[in-house]
């Protein structure tokens, strides 16, 4: 017997057709669901344009020569060193204030170049690691750090320089502990943290003040 008369639709055929409809349908709402406003789209458009618009210009003293850079005022103290002034000893690590990979000297205070906008740092004494140096001379620390193998990757060292001369500065070297209490703000992921303290107390000890 032939199931597939001309009056009879081929078994499950229907039902085949019912699905593709189906999914069709709402294969075309979830993308109307899911696809952004229009007026996302403009502010977003609306925005980059700014950028262009919003540059201004910045007089930064840093390592005692003043420079001028032309920048976005939202831009943080450390992509104006990295980027704008080529000073690329100041690192990038999390970029969220909590390696201490990017500390320098803001008028003889540490502070975190990642969370410090540019625009104000202007009119302030910046001293990066590229700074401590007086032509080939080390700084003191500096060579300690090389005594002491303070460092292994490297990464993080600028940072623990820059902190270790504050604290130094400060008076917060004289013991070990009080040491590794103050600069517990600059991590190492290599561990050379016994060999960073030693490096301080050494120049600690010489009575080198900064």
């Amino acid at each position: 017997m032939d199931t597939n008369s001309p009056d009879q639709a081929p078994t499950g055929q229907p039902e085949q057709d019912g699905r593709r409809s189906f999914m069709k349908q709402a294969g075309g709402l979830l993308g109307l669901a899911l696809a952004p406003p229009l007026i996302s789209r403009a502010e977003r458009l609306t925005a980059m344009s700014k950028k262009v618009e919003g540059v201004t210009e910045m007089r930064l003293k840093v390592n005692g020569a003043v420079r001028t850079i032309q920048a976005e005022p939202r831009v943080t103290l450390l992509d104006a060193l990295r980027e704008r002034l080529d000073l690329t000893g100041t690192k990038k690590g999390c970029d969220h204030g909590q390696c201490g990979a990017c500390t320098v000297l803001v008028d003889g205070k540490r502070v975190n170049s990642c969370l410090t906008l540019a625009v104000m740092a202007q009119g302030k004494e910046i001293t990066t690691v590229e700074g401590l140096a007086k032509g080939e001379e080390l700084h003191p620390l500096q060579q300690a750090f090389i005594d002491h193998d303070g460092f292994q990757c490297g990464y993080c060292t600028p940072g623990q320089l820059m902190s270790g001369v504050a604290c130094l500065k400060e008076g917060h070297a004289k013991t070990d502990d009080s040491i590794r209490e103050w600069m517990s703000g600059n991590l190492c992921r290599c561990g050379a943290y016994p060999n960073i303290v030693a490096a301080i107390r050494q120049v600690e000890q010489s009575g080198f003040k900064g």
